[in-house]
């Protein structure tokens, strides 16, 4: 098996709301596929990638840096040699060449978009999900789960936006089959917030679960008077209260606020990850991680930071990536994650699941497509094929 060609390309997300730090309607994602000389089924194997909302398209590391390496590198060089099919943790080594330690930011996303090509690659020559094929590899746990819990992440701020509005599309995500939800806070007063979290709360059924994130927006004064109000109410978690990069101020708040804080999806390196465990002050017990693989160098990182969190006496069920796609949800499957985000109706076609893949009960099955199962989700499919054909 050999790589033929990769080809990059940019595609809008065009999203008309915000969060509380940043605005959609200019955001970008990188997307690229990775094409090989062998044939399955009658069809060339090509593996696609993109990267999680929220982090602009990475062309220039790409194209200038990092498929360089890869293209230079010798064909062998990129297999696993007892199957012949494509490594994509030795690809990742062979993408860092000449990487100096610490910078993380972009250079791990632009890795984690590379990394979910070469996977989705790699499970299609092997004709088989990429959940079993990872599970696998890597061998964290005993078996991939054929279901994974997922929420829907959404509650933006639109320009028209109003509690009714709002409510409806809460009800929207409820009648997809979602019982946990997940708003945004910050970008508007407390009060206003608290008016948000009420008209929420107030149509949600009973068992089913809200969760609030400021993406980082607070100082740590902000952020307790958040905590006090907040623990008026039986949240799901509080997510990216502070910067992610601020730990003190994480551990100061985790001393105060009793209810769960979530945090991670800015990490992109198990050494970040290692800081936030040393200095962060959270709780194993309750809070939550989210680090993203497709954000942080993949899969092989990932499993470097599982057993990080492991030697600190985490589980694995205390992670529940960001993202809110195909590629996320497979790692969650076979990495015995506690959960996975999801965007239904928000930063499509990226976000979501196979067409065929309904939410029942809060939860999405695993299909058995081969490689990341982006051939089951029409739009995004069609999206690939036009921008790469």
């Amino acid at each position: 098996m050999k790589i033929t060609d990769v080809k990059v390309a940019e595609a809008p997300i065009g999203s008309r709301f915000s969060n509380a730090v940043i605005d959609f309607s200019r955001m970008t994602v990188s997307v690229i596929a990775v094409e090989t000389d062998l044939v399955v089924g009658g069809e060339r194997v090509v593996g696609y990638g993109f990267n999680s909302n929220g982090r602009y398209a990475q062309t220039g590391i790409l194209t200038e840096r990092l498929l360089p390496r890869l293209r230079e590198a010798s064909p062998e060089s990129l297999l696993d040699p007892e199957t012949g099919i494509l490594d994509p943790v030795a690809a990742r080594s062979v993408m860092m060449t000449n990487e100096k330690p610490g910078g993380h930011g972009d250079r791990a996303v632009a890795v984690g978009i590379v990394d979910m090509a070469l996977w989705d690659a790699a499970a299609k020559a092997a004709g088989r999900p990429l959940h079993q094929v990872m599970h696998e590899r890597f061998r964290l746990v005993d078996k991939p789960a054929d279901s994974v819990w997922v929420y829907a992440a959404g509650g933006y701020y639109y320009p028209d936006g109003t509690l009714c509005s709002l409510q409806e599309e809460i009800r929207g995500y409820l009648d997809l089959g979602y019982r946990d939800v997940k708003m945004k806070i910050g970008g508007a007063s407390l009060q206003a917030d608290i008016e948000r979290i009420e008209a929420v709360l107030g149509l949600l059924p009973e068992g089913c679960r809200l969760a609030v994130d400021a993406n980082g927006r607070f100082d740590l004064r902000t952020a307790l008077a958040y905590a006090s109000a907040l623990s008026d109410y039986d949240l799901m978690w509080f997510e990216e209260p502070c910067d992610p990069l601020d730990y003190l101020s994480h551990a100061a708040l985790a001393e105060e606020y009793a209810g769960p804080i979530a945090t991670g999806e800015n990490l992109f390196a198990v050494q970040e990850v290692q800081n936030l465990l040393r200095h962060g002050g959270l709780r194993p017990h309750q809070d939550i991680l989210q680090m993203d693989p497709s954000l942080s160098y993949g899969a092989t990182e990932y499993a470097a930071m599982l057993g990080a969190l492991s030697s600190k006496g985490w589980r694995s069920s205390q992670c529940c990536p960001h993202g809110g796609h195909l590629y996320n949800l497979a790692v969650a499957a076979s990495f015995g994650l506690g959960g996975c985000e999801s965007y239904p109706r928000v930063f499509e076609p990226f976000g979501g699941f196979a067409d065929d893949a309904p939410i029942e009960d809060g939860r999405v099955r695993l299909g058995d497509r081969p490689g990341v199962g982006i051939e089951g989700k029409a739009a995004l499919h069609d999206l690939v094929r036009r921008l790469f054909t």
